[in-house]
């Protein structure tokens, strides 16, 4: 008798976010990969703070592996480290919001 044994294995970060630099008005792309689909309690933080789809944030999944985040839109104040947690799975980068400066 042969008894096979299955434990599902743990996700884990495929491809971590990256540091992102925009010009205000621009859109930040934020893009993480997971091994496996099935990760629960995906969140987007920046700063701290919690992230939600509205006008301005898209959040969304592809495949069940790639998350991804998009700031529209984005003012200096976005400025700050987003982070991507699935469970105890956790990726960071920074984003840098530019201003423009207009010389007369």
């Amino acid at each position: 008798l042969l008894l096979l044994c299955y434990t599902e294995e743990e996700a884990v970060i495929v491809t971590d976010l990256k540091n992102t630099d925009v010009f205000v008005g621009e859109s930040a792309t934020f893009t993480c990969e997971v091994s496996h689909p099935g990760v629960k309690n995906v969140q987007w933080w920046l700063d701290g703070s919690p992230l939600h789809n509205n006008f301005v944030t898209e959040i969304s999944e592809q495949d069940g592996t790639v998350h991804t985040l998009t700031l529209k839109d984005v003012a200096c104040h976005d400025s700050g480290t987003v982070t991507f947690r699935a469970g105890s799975l956790i990726s960071s980068a920074k984003l840098l919001v530019k201003g423009i400066f207009l010389l007369a």
